[in-house]
C-alpha cells in the first residue's frame, strides 16, 4: 500500500484543518516546498495536494505554489480543490502533475467527468468521496449533497473512472482514525482502486487499512505532529 503524505494550501500556506471546518485552521509552515522535499526525502513516491481555496470558492491563488513544489521534487503530485471545468483540469496537468482529483464536478457535472476522463485519460483522473454519515460533501465540504458515497462511485464508474479517494469528513484531521467499517463497505461493493483519508494516526491504522486491499492512504496531521516518522510507515507497508 502506498503511504502518501499530504499538503493542504490555504493562501499559500501548508495548513490543516479540523473535520474541514475553515474557521478551526493550523498553519504548518509558510514554506510548502519545504515540506514537499522533506516528504520526498523521507521515501514518499507520491504527494497528495489540496487547494483548499480552490474548493471552497472554485477560484485559487495556490497555482504558483502548486507549480513551484512540481518543479522542486521527482515523486508524482496528485492535485484535489477547485477542479471545475476541463480548462482548469488540462491547465493544472501542464504544470507537471501526474493525477487531478475530482469532487464538486462529480456531483454537479458528472457528464464533464466523462470529458475529462476522455481527454486526459482514466490513468489520470481520481474522483474524491467526501462524506459525512454517508452523504457526498461538495464546494470545499461547505455543502452537503443528497447523493450517497456508494451511488456517487457506481455513476462514477460508468462514466469511465477507475480511481476513488475516499475521506471520512468527520475524522479528518481528529487523528481518531480512519473509518474501517465504511472503507471496508465500499471496498466489498466495488471493486475498483481505492485510497483512504481521514484520521489517521499511527502505523497501527496503516496496517489495518493494508490489510483490506487498499491501493493508498493520504496522512496530514499525524506526520506534521509527529505521531510516526514516514519512512518507517513505508517501510511497513511496502
Amino acid at each position: 500500500m502506498e503511504v502518501i503524505p499530504a499538503i493542504d494550501l490555504r493562501r499559500g500556506q501548508v495548513v490543516r484543518l479540523y473535520k474541514g471546518d475553515f474557521g478551526k485552521e493550523t498553519v504548518y509552515s509558510k514554506n510548502p516546498i519545504k515540506v514537499a522535499q522533506e516528504w520526498e526525502r523521507a521515501g514518499a513516491t507520491r504527494i497528495h495536494i489540496v487547494d483548499l481555496d480552490g474548493a471552497k470558492e472554485g477560484l485559487s491563488d495556490n497555482l504558483k505554489a502548486i507549480s513551484n513544489i512540481s518543479n522542486a521534487v521527482n515523486i508524482d503530485l496528485q492535485i484535489g480543490g477547485g477542479i471545475r471545468r476541463l480548462e482548469t483540469a488540462k491547465h493544472i496537468m501542464s504544470l507537471g502533475i501526474q493525477r487531478i482529483i475530482l469532487g464538486t464536478m462529480a456531483v454537479e457535472n458528472p457528464n464533464l467527468v466523462r470529458k475529462v476522463c476522455e481527454d486526459l485519460g482514466p490513468a489520470s483522473v481520481i474522483v474524491g468521496l467526501d462524506a459525512r454519515k454517508n452523504n457526498i460533501l461538495t464546494k470545499g465540504w461547505q455543502k452537503r449533497s443528497s447523493i450517497t458515497t456508494i451511488e456517487l462511485m457506481r455513476e462514477m464508474v460508468s462514466l469511465g473512472v477507475h480511481r476513488f479517494i475516499y475521506t471520512d469528513v468527520d475524522r479528518d484531521g481528529t487523528l481518531e482514525g480512519p473509518n474501517l467499517r465504511a472503507i471496508s463497505e465500499l471496498m466489498e461493493k466495488i471493486q475498483t482502486p481505492l485510497i483512504a483519508s481521514g484520521g489517521i494516526s499511527s502505523i497501527s491504522n496503516l496496517e489495518q487499512l493494508s490489510s483490506l486491499g487498499l491501493e493508498g492512504a493520504i496522512v496530514g496531521v499525524a506526520l506534521y505532529e509527529r505521531k510516526f516518522d514516514l519512512h518507517e510507515a513505508i517501510e511497513k507497508v511496502k
